[in-house]
């Protein structure tokens, strides 16, 4: 599949990255993080968007499927990930691919963190790899 638009989009609390857990996360800023997505791929026109909010997450969604300009998204859900039945349902009632993504590797931590409600309707999912995983979810788009 040829990308030439990919929607990068972070959920809840992951507006704190560089501060929250720095350990765990890492100590780029999501801003940080975005500008080096950008240059790793200057062929793809990105759109980064953030919110803290479930409902907004889901609203930019259908928005991207209405406009029909975006060939992917790569989504961190955050802890919406692991209960968020509407955001998974979202997911499932577009067409345009979503790849899910983690920083960590969530299968070593807290068992809450091990199951993910939104897997099963995401193309692919990537975790671990910190920065990284953002790359390999772009390239996974990218065939």
């Amino acid at each position: 599949m040829t990308t030439s638009a990919i929607l990068v989009m972070n959920g809840p609390n992951l507006s704190r990255l560089g501060k929250r857990e720095p350990h765990i996360y890492g100590t780029e800023t999501l801003e940080v993080i975005n500008e080096g997505i950008a240059v790793a791929f200057p062929e793809v026109r990105f759109g980064f968007f953030q919110s803290e909010d479930e409902g907004s997450l889901i609203e930019k969604l259908f928005e991207i499927e209405d406009e029909g300009e975006w060939s992917g998204v790569v989504l961190n859900a955050g802890a919406l990930t692991h209960y968020s039945i509407a955001l998974r349902d979202a997911i499932s009632s577009i067409k345009v691919p979503v790849v899910e993504v983690h920083l960590s590797n969530v299968h070593k931590r807290e068992e809450f963190r091990h199951k993910s409600v939104i897997s099963a309707v995401c193309v692919g999912v990537i975790a671990g790899f910190g920065v990284q995983s953002y790359h390999l979810g772009v390239r996974a788009l990218l065939g």
